[in-house]
This record gives C-alpha cells, sequence and structure tokens, in this order.
C-alpha cells in the first residue's frame, strides 16, 4: 500500500519536478552567459554553436531509441520545425542575450516573466488552453497569470533600499564587470519583450508539433540543426569582417557554449516537450519566474550583483502568482477526470432497460394466463 502511494506521488510529482530541473538549467545559463558575454563573447556565435553541439548530442539517441516509433516525415511538420527554429533558437536567444548586454542578469531573468501571459494568451487564442470564466479556478488562473507579470513589473521598476549582503561586498571587481558594457534598460526591456513573444509563440508551437509529430528526441534534434543553419546565415549578415567571433578557446566562453547546448537547448527542449503532452504550455511557462529567483540568488554570489527590496518583494509577488496558476490547473485536471469518469459510465445508463416497456418474465406471464383462460371458455 505504501509502495503504491508512494509510486502514485512520484508519477504526480514527475512533471513538477521535471519543470523545476529546467528552470534551474536556465537560470545557470543566464549566469554564465552573463560572464561570457563581459569577456566579450558574441551572441550570434552561441545560437550557433550551442544549437550545434544540442543537434550532434542527440541525434544518435534520436536515431537509435526513436527508429520504430519516429513518424514520417510531412511538409506539415517540416515548416514548424523551420519555424520552431526560427522563433527560439534565432530570434529569441539573440535578443536575449542581446539585451543581457545593456542590463543585468537579474533584469533579464526578471523581464522574461512576460513569457507565461502571453503563453496563456495565445494558448487561449489556440485552444491549446481551456479557460471556464464561470468557474471560480479559470478566473483564478487568469489573475495568478496577472499577479505574475505584475511581481515581475515590481522588480523591474521598483529599487528601494540595497539589502546588504557580506558577499556582495567581499568582491567589487566581479561587480564592476558585469556593467562594463553600457547600460540601457529600455532598449534591453524592448528587446526582451519582442523575445518573449517568440519564446511564447514557441511553447505553442511546440505542443501543436508534438501532435502529430510525438517523438520528441527527434524532434529536439531537428529544432536545434534548424536553427543552427538559419543562425549561420544570420551571423553571417550580422558579423560579416568579424572572423574573431568564430574562434573557440578553454575559457568561459566555451563553457557557455557547450552548457547551453546540452542544458538549455538538448534537454530543455526535450523535457518541455514530455511536460507539454501532459501538462500543456501555459503550465511549463508558469513556471518561469522561477529562474528569475534562482538568478536574483546566484547573482549576488558569483556576479556580486546588489539586491534591493524592490526584487525580493517582486519574487514575492511572484511565486504568489505562480501558487495562483498551479492551483487553478490543479482544478482543471480534478473536472477532466470527472468528465472522463461520465463519459464511461454514459454507455452503461443508455444499455438499462425502461421499466415502462414489458420484460421476459411479464410477457411470460401473460401468456400463460392467457392460455389459462381459453382453456376455461373451450370448457
Amino acid at each position: 500500500m505504501i509502495n503504491h502511494r508512494g509510486m502514485g506521488f512520484l508519477k504526480h510529482a514527475n512533471p513538477y519536478l521535471a519543470v523545476i530541473f529546467v528552470q534551474v538549467g536556465f537560470a545557470g545559463s543566464a549566469i554564465i552567459a552573463k560572464s561570457a558575454l563581459n569577456q566579450g563573447m558574441s551572441h550570434y556565435a552561441l545560437s550557433i554553436y550551442r544549437n550545434l553541439i544540442a543537434a550532434v548530442a542527440f541525434a544518435p539517441f534520436a536515431v537509435v531509441l526513436e527508429r520504430k516509433v519516429r513518424p514520417r516525415m510531412t511538409f506539415s511538420v517540416l515548416w514548424k520545425i523551420l519555424l520552431l527554429g526560427l522563433l527560439e533558437p534565432v530570434i529569441d536567444q539573440n535578443l536575449y542575450y542581446a539585451a543581457m548586454k545593456y542590463t543585468t542578469a537579474t533584469f533579464t531573468a526578471a523581464m522574461t516573466n512576460m513569457v507565461p501571459a502571453l503563453t496563456f494568451l495565445l494558448a487561449w487564442i489556440l485552444r491549446l488552453e481551456q479557460v471556464n470564466l464561470r468557474r471560480i479556478h479559470g478566473l483564478v488562473k487568469i489573475a495568478g497569470t496577472a499577479v505574475t507579470v505584475g511581481g515581475a513589473m515590481i522588480m523591474t521598476l521598483v529599487k528601494g533600499p540595497t539589502i546588504g549582503l557580506p558577499w556582495t561586498k567581499a568582491d567589487t571587481g566581479v561587480h564592476s564587470s558585469t556593467v562594463a558594457n553600457p547600460q540601457d534598460p529600455i532598449k534591453g526591456a524592448l528587446m526582451l519583450a519582442a523575445g518573449c513573444f517568440c519564446w511564447a509563440n514557441f511553447y505553442n508551437l511546440q505542443a501543436i508539433t508534438l501532435k502529430s509529430y510525438p517523438a520528441g528526441l527527434s524532434l529536439t534534434s531537428m529544432i536545434c540543426m534548424a536553427g543552427a543553419l538559419q543562425a549561420i546565415v544570420v551571423t553571417l549578415v550580422a558579423e560579416r569582417g568579424n572572423s574573431s567571433i568564430w574562434s573557440i578557446h578553454f575559457d568561459t566562453i566555451l563553457l557557455c557554449y557547450v552548457y547551453c547546448g546540452l542544458i538549455n537547448s538538448g534537454v530543455t527542449y526535450y523535457v518541455t516537450g514530455l511536460i507539454l503532452r501532459s501538462k500543456g504550455p501555459v503550465f511549463v511557462a508558469a513556471f518561469n519566474p522561477l529562474s528569475m529567483v534562482i538568478v536574483a540568488i546566484m547573482s549576488s554570489f558569483i556576479l556580486s550583483e546588489r539586491l534591493n527590496f524592490g526584487r525580493v518583494f517582486g519574487a514575492v509577488i511572484i511565486m504568489l502568482g505562480l501558487y495562483l496558476v498551479i492551483w487553478g490547473k490543479s482544478k482543471d485536471k480534478c473536472l477532466l477526470s470527472k468528465s472522463n469518469n461520465i463519459d464511461r459510465i454514459a454507455p452503461i445508463d443508455q444499455q438499462l432497460p425502461d421499466t415502462n416497456l414489458p420484460t421476459k418474465s411479464s410477457i411470460n406471464i401473460d401468456e400463460k394466463s392467457e392460455a389459462n383462460i381459453a382453456g376455461d371458455n373451450a370448457a
């Protein structure tokens, strides 16, 4: 009994643990990428190398593990893969890391909290997410999304007094390097807003593509390869004449290529696809604020970025909004299971005999009584 309960708990907790792992991976990449950008890394080169590494690393697993379940490639699936490779690996990643040059890692992570709201809106329009405005849980999901975005805006706009932490004062050299690039929060925010829109579209399009092409590893490899090829074209145009961006050395920049390729592009795309099948795009996007909280904590240690009251208060608001969205999604699952049970019971009800119709036993009794009456008349 305990084992069954334990297995049931693990099965229920798997999507939550997986999406938390994804957000931890995002947080790690934000810290490493910020450090690499401070050392002169080109975000165009990053979008190429990380996706090439992911495609090469995951392609063998896709060929071996999905050789019997891989669907036939169609033109419809192909153009969706090309569009997926353009939305996230090329447009979103370049805008995200370009904006990071003009802001801090925490600011960048905070602005990406627009993704849940945009994903929710697009999923609602595309009917990938059901929202019943007549039920409390439907309204709570909308309110939770709004609260999450509000918390992100608080983190962005409200500063307040600085929270003094011992480790942020110990190393001022690293902190000064984070502001070596010219700071332009408005320009960075506009880039991030456009990137978040592409990211939200990527989540919804990936959920749609998985319905017709459910081979997750193969889809991940092809998205990364399509993104890398398109990123090469963009880089050749944007960085023409700058051959130094192609050089590779054993430093933080190479670590950023490998980490972002294996974790962010490879593992994240695949794990996200698994969660999208069972929970939908809104559930995945709703956990994006978690990476911002992790980045705020890690950046204070590693990059010596200063925390202030606005960021801490905004983080609390974001976590509250995240809880509201998760609660609303859990109620959706309960209602869905109830409706499925009703659908299973309905055919049985339809087969129940009508009490107003004569049964077989009553017909036999009537026949016997008519025979007795006929015999009495004959006598």
